[in-house]
């Protein structure tokens, strides 16, 4: 682990953003476990829930005022497999909030809550007329900081 890595190994004892996915057929592989790339659709759909809950939906950033929130880094610990058919939790937390950046966490946790992946997320806020790095609009900040507050 190089001396800017995040420790992945213990979970964050913070109030979260809690959204409950079930495993379908179509998330998992042949063995009837999720693949593991289906986690990452799945948790895109969890943020975009959260930013829902903070009263900025998506169709109104992204289509009407042509702001972007792209991934920038995403780490993530594969920690025990999820099957077919099983009640996922999905848990975000606010990290950190800066100019134009937000760093988040994720935990997806299964059945009997044990912890099946951990993500550590870099959202960078962009123009998507410029695809350039921009400020974050102050509501957006607010909500973001106010959700941090209160979590």
């Amino acid at each position: 682990m190089s001396s800017d890595a995040q420790d992945l190994s213990s979970p964050s004892p913070s109030p979260a953003f809690v959204a409950r996915r079930l495993v379908r057929f179509g998330h998992c592989d042949a063995a009837g476990i999720v693949y593991f790339p289906r986690y990452y659709d799945l948790l895109n759909g969890v943020v975009e829930d959260w930013w829902e809950h903070l009263g900025l939906p998506w169709s109104a950033l992204i289509g009407q005022r042509r702001i972007g929130m792209r991934t920038a880094q995403l780490d993530a610990s594969f920690v025990a497999p999820s099957r077919l058919g099983e009640q996922l939790r999905f848990e975000l937390r606010v990290l950190r909030l800066g100019r134009s950046s937000l760093q988040l966490e994720h935990q997806v946790v299964g059945p009997e809550a044990s912890l099946r992946v951990r993500f550590l997320q870099r959202i960078v806020v962009t123009s998507l007329d410029t695809h350039r790095p921009i400020a974050w609009p102050e509501d957006l900040r607010e909500a973001i900081q106010g959700f941090k507050e209160k979590a």
